[in-house]
């Protein structure tokens, strides 16, 4: 729950008992496709009460990561939806190696979907780095072999780093390391496109736009 909603609570529960005193008298696979499939909705994502500053994964041999300070949000600018959460990031000089790849993982996997769609695609990434079943980094993760269709010999295409869709790959990235904001498929470690139907043996989470989500 968040703390407005916390506050509300607090002084309903307050007025009831005391008009009682008065009257007695006293709340995601080979990570590969593009999609065009159209959107599902699913349950709508919170944010976290604080955000968490997480210490970025163990780098690929020879790609030492910078370290990554998140933004605190104070409870009283705690941002109502995912696009302002998104509009508060700061654009950093310069990416660390480690969220380039998440972010271009983000931007090329899933530029054309919703902001929760891609951070659903970024999380997918963060988690596996995490699970001990993937590489334990995000750079590890995005170049491991025969996951993303858009890695070609281990390296990504160039990137209009001046465009929209790039910052908000970027703060999506951000978003989805910090874990400052809770994916609809939290947990998901595969995924797949809407668009066809591999029938794997895992627990399905849910579908966000042309994206379906597994544990």
């Amino acid at each position: 729950m968040s703390p407005k909603l916390q506050k509300a609570s607090a002084l309903a529960v307050a007025a009831s008992i005391f008009t009682i005193v008065v009257s007695a008298g006293g709340s995601g696979a080979a990570a590969q496709n593009r999609f065009s499939a159209p959107a599902i909705q699913e349950p709508v994502p919170q944010i976290n009460a604080q955000a968490v500053a997480t210490p970025l994964p163990a780098a690929t041999p020879g790609k030492e990561p910078q370290a990554v300070e998140a933004t605190p949000v104070s409870a009283n600018d705690t941002p109502d939806t995912l696009a302002e959460l998104v509009a508060a990031q700061t654009q950093p000089a310069e990416l660390s190696s480690e969220l380039r790849c998440l972010a271009g993982a983000i931007y090329f996997e899933a530029k054309s979907e919703s902001l929760a769609g891609r951070l659903a695609v970024g999380r997918v990434i963060v988690a596996r780095s995490k699970s001990g079943r993937f590489p334990s980094s995000y750079c590890g993760v995005v170049y491991q072999p025969a996951q993303f269709s858009f890695v070609r010999g281990r390296a990504m295409p160039a990137v209009p780093t001046e465009s929209k869709a790039w910052k908000e790959a970027v703060a999506i990235a951000q978003i989805a390391h910090e874990n400052s904001w809770s994916s609809p498929v939290e947990g998901a470690l595969f995924f797949h496109a809407a668009y066809v139907s591999p029938e794997w043996r895992l627990r399905r989470l849910g579908r966000i736009d042309n994206h379906v989500f597994y544990r």
